[in-house]
Parts: structure tokens; C-alpha cells; sequence
């Protein structure tokens, strides 16, 4: 092809290049810092509790009567413990450092228990009259077991605990314990006791 033809290919391949591109490029402006003032410093985990401070408690709610447990058993069940913790009722009238709320009730679980039943068999024989003389003799035998499940019904008494700031009504701790008990209104005011105290096992926390 001649140069004289080349040069108008050229031309027009340049002219397509300088048409308008349909594609733009946009950008929004970056915006400015923010004050230093604005900005929040980082958000730390909040002080432990101290529950040293704690010095005296008083009812938020007192506990209801339940069907095992009459409700001055169950008062009288929790302050005992609390005083073993070094929670002093607070004086008559007046708001304590802590307010107590508790409940309990009487329930019903299942509990499953592995038992093992196995049988074998055996043979033996042998012979030997002095010492000194060989022996000889053959046995055998065998054995094998054979796991059942087993489910119970049992009634305990469940209690749970929670303990509130007297100054800002503000949730501070609580607590929740079962123990086995019976038909027998004596051993349900034992298990009611083991949970209370169950309960506040861990109470100050540590």
C-alpha cells in the first residue's frame, strides 16, 4: 500500500481516539478531619465491681410462699446465709446497700444412670502331681457385658438469688442452684436450705 494511502487511515485513527470517552471518572472530595474533640477515645471495659462496700442488705421483693417452702422459712433461710457472708440486715425502714430478690419453686428432672450386666463362662484343667514334673491341661473361657440405660424421675428445689445496688437499683449479681429433695416436707426444707446456700457459694465473687 502507498504512503498516500496509509496517511487518511491514519488521520481518522486519530480523530476516533479525540471523540468524547463515554466513560468519566468521578470522585467525591475527601472531607476534612474531624475536630480532635470529636473524636471518641476508646472504649474500655469497666472496673471490676468492689462488693467490700457492701455492707448491709434489705429486701427488693420479699419471697413468696411456694408449695414446699412457707415464705418466713425461706427469709429466714436467706438471711442466715447472707450473714455468713458478711451482709448485716440493714436497720428497720432503711434502704441496704444491697436489695435482695428471692424466688423458689419445686421441680421435676430426669436423671439417666448407666448399669452394667455382663455374663461368662470358664473351663480349666491341669495336672501336676510333684514338683519338678511337667504340667499340662487346657481351659477357656469368656465374658461379655451389656450397658442399660435407666431414666428416674426426681423432684428438686430450685432457688435463685439476685442482688441489686440499693443506690442505683442497678443489677449487681445473681445466682442460681437446685438440690435433690423428696415427697417429705422435712427433707424439702433441707434441700431448699442446701440451695440457698448452694446459690451463694460464690458470692462475693472473686
Amino acid at each position: 500500500m502507498s504512503s498516500r494511502a496509509v496517511l487518511p487511515l491514519l488521520c481518522l485513527s486519530l480523530a476516533a481516539c479525540q471523540s468524547n470517552n463515554p466513560y468519566t471518572s468521578e470522585s467525591a472530595p475527601i472531607p476534612p478531619p474531624p475536630p480532635v474533640e470529636q473524636i471518641q477515645s476508646p472504649i474500655y471495659p469497666a472496673a471490676p465491681r468492689d462488693f467490700s462496700g457492701y455492707q448491709n442488705w434489705s429486701w427488693r421483693s420479699p419471697p413468696a410462699a411456694t408449695a414446699s417452702i412457707a415464705a418466713e422459712e425461706l427469709q429466714e433461710m436467706v438471711a442466715g446465709a447472707l450473714d455468713q457472708r458478711g451482709l448485716r440486715p440493714a436497720p428497720a425502714g432503711a434502704k441496704g446497700d444491697v436489695q435482695v430478690s428471692v424466688s423458689a419453686n419445686r421441680a421435676t428432672r430426669l436423671r439417666q444412670t448407666y448399669d452394667d450386666y455382663g455374663y461368662g463362662y470358664g473351663y480349666g484343667y491341669g495336672y501336676g502331681p510333684r514338683i519338678g514334673m511337667g504340667r499340662y491341661g487346657s481351659d477357656y473361657g469368656g465374658w461379655a457385658s451389656s450397658p442399660v440405660l435407666r431414666t428416674y424421675e426426681e423432684e428438686v428445689i430450685a432457688v435463685r438469688i439476685e442482688m441489686y445496688d440499693g443506690a442505683s437499683g442497678q443489677a449487681i449479681w445473681s445466682n442460681r442452684a437446685e438440690a435433690r429433695s423428696s415427697a417429705k416436707q422435712a427433707e424439702r426444707k433441707d434441700a431448699a436450705r442446701d440451695a440457698v446456700n448452694r446459690a451463694l457459694a460464690d458470692y462475693p465473687p472473686r
